[in-house]
């Protein structure tokens, strides 16, 4: 028996989402942004163990999903890698331009209101749809 994927995993894993970065805020004073924590851990801090314990929970988190539950897999695509590995770089950049990621501005600087958040995001989304647009259409 296969379970056909729907909108209802999206809102599920948005709600998720949406009470980890919640709980993180209340409990902790901090951002769910995924960057920010990244390079907190780079940095070898013992007062920001939480920055490991969170991102080791989301990747187990994956892993349980991908290999220990029922539900459909993540969708697998065939892609060139070098092209994969650029936009992977350019990604990395423009979270350092933009002073943070989708996660850290999209939902958490949105819940609070951020303009400068709100900003960062509408750059995201109009950056994303001239992509598609270039991709689609000339290239």
């Amino acid at each position: 028996m296969t379970i056909e994927p729907s909108w209802i995993y999206g809102l599920i894993g948005g709600i998720l989402i949406g009470i980890s970065a919640t709980i993180l805020l209340a409990f902790n004073g901090r951002i769910a942004g995924i960057s920010g924590m990244i390079n907190g851990v780079l940095e070898f801090k013992p007062s920001e163990i939480w920055r490991v314990f969170f991102l080791g929970g989301m990747l187990l988190g994956g892993i349980i999903y991908e290999y220990l539950l029922p539900f459909p897999k993540t969708p697998t695509y065939d892609v060139l890698v070098i092209p994969m590995i650029l936009g992977g770089f350019l990604v990395g950049f423009g979270t350092r331009m933009g002073n943070g990621c989708t996660s850290g501005h999209g939902v958490c600087g949105l819940g609070r209101l951020s303009v400068r958040s709100f900003t960062a995001v509408i750059s995201f989304l109009a950056s994303g749809m001239v992509t598609v647009y270039i991709i689609r259409h000339f290239l």
